[in-house]
């Protein structure tokens, strides 16, 4: 389909035909663009703030309580769905069966927050201390080094600080 200023497919277009039509989408091309923008300009001054679309406005305490109470629900979602399933396939167990197997995730969450908490106590508690046994007088030198580079075009400050 051709447009309105388009000369129909059917013949070639003649030279002038051609720098005209070449001369008009040059224009086109080149030629500003603009917008104008009528709305009236916001207002200055004590205007009540609007509350924008998703999470509302709060401090930054109740959002870090908002992302952990978010997080915690994911754990408690995975935990409770590992107990749905267990439920589900012990459906036609006796009771006591059954309050076993809803017993179970829970006990394995209680037995790896303990194992963590253990092993938590132990790397605090780990005997740091090492000795050196050395053969002939050692001297042991105590002194720290402070460096500070500073500027554009960097300048290095050594200081030494005797042990006190």
């Amino acid at each position: 389909m051709n447009r309105p200023d388009q000369p129909p497919a059917s013949r070639p277009l003649s030279s002038a035909e051609a720098d005209i039509r070449a001369r008009r989408l040059i224009d086109e091309a080149y030629t500003p663009m603009s917008h104008r923008d009528d709305s009236p300009l916001p207002a200055y001054g004590p205007t009540p703030p609007v509350a924008q679309p998703g999470r509302p406005p709060m401090s930054q305490k109740a959002t870090d309580a908002s992302a952990l109470m978010l997080t915690g629900s994911v754990a408690a979602l995975s935990v409770g769905g590992a107990t749905s399933l267990v439920l589900y396939t012990l459906g036609q167990v006796d009771p006591v069966t059954l309050a076993m197997g809803a017993a179970g995730p829970v006990a394995l969450v209680l037995a790896a927050g303990s194992l963590l908490r253990s092993l938590g106590r132990a790397k605090a508690d780990a005997h740091t201390e090492h000795h050196h046994h050395y053969k002939g007088p050692v001297h042991q030198d105590h002194r720290a080094v402070h460096t500070t580079t500073r500027g554009m075009w960097a300048k290095t400050t050594n200081q030494q600080q005797e042990p006190t």
